[in-house]
């Protein structure tokens, strides 16, 4: 669903710039409304007067009952399939970001400015073991000693997500990202990552992206992220809209 957000026109255009559209893509086991709602981004971004098209994906959110196999086999042709047709900025987070980084990868041509948070060295490494326990967290295995994954186990009790659906994707065979993949990305990359995140650090990441820039959240774990204040300052800076 995409929206159109009230206010007028940006200061880009104002300046006689088309101003793109944002796409928002959440992490695992959340949704667009908890993600960029309560954290009080597409409020910001209305006052900005910027286009946004939110992206659940499958499992999460308006897809949580998505039954179409293939969406959970090629998630990032099920995201790419709702962009716009027009170059977009875009935000994402966590897993969200991994598909965004992937799909900038191979189709740079279809962003202009691109934010991903919660994300550095683990897109470049696997750790089986920690997968194993995120997985098991969400398919509602409780482990009181291992707050990562009891963390995931609450988010997926929520409503708006499908534990069977959630199992579905994390079971998917991605292709990993390599360094040479993301160096095709031709669009300015802003990086955001606290330094208490798990994924860190981010040195890996913005070392292969041509034009990456990183912004270090302090004292800000994972989870945090999305609503930290200078997450979302730095971000509403980057992509130039600031509420007017």
């Amino acid at each position: 669903m995409r929206y159109l957000l009230p206010s007028a026109a940006t200061g880009a255009a104002l300046k006689g710039d088309t101003v793109p559209p944002i796409v928002l893509v959440h992490g695992m086991a959340t949704s667009n409304a908890r993600t960029w709602g309560e954290t009080g981004w597409l409020d910001l971004l209305a006052d900005a007067g910027r286009e946004v098209q939110p992206i659940d994906l499958p499992g999460h959110g308006s897809a949580m009952d998505l039954d179409d196999q293939a969406a959970y086999d090629d998630v990032e042709g099920f995201v790419l399939d709702q962009f716009p047709d027009e170059p977009v900025d875009a935000i994402g987070f966590s897993m969200g970001a991994r598909i965004l980084l992937a799909i900038a990868a191979a189709h740079p041509e279809r962003f202009h400015r691109l934010i991903v948070a919660g994300v550095g060295k683990n897109l470049f490494e696997s750790d089986p073991e920690r997968g194993k326990a995120i997985a098991a967290a969400i398919a509602g295995e409780e482990n009181p000693e291992d707050p990562e994954a009891r963390h995931f186990h609450a988010l997926a009790d929520a409503p708006d997500v499908s534990r069977e659906n959630l199992q579905r994707l994390m079971q998917r065979r991605g292709t990993p990202l390599t360094p040479d993949m993301l160096g095709s990305i031709t669009c300015p990359v802003l990086v955001v990552l606290g330094d208490h995140d798990f994924a860190g650090p981010a040195d890996p990441l913005i070392d292969a992206l041509r034009d990456g820039r990183l912004v270090t959240l302090r004292n800000v774990d994972h989870f945090a992220t999305p609503k930290d204040f200078a997450f979302i300052d730095a971000g509403l800076e980057f992509l130039d809209a600031a509420p007017m």
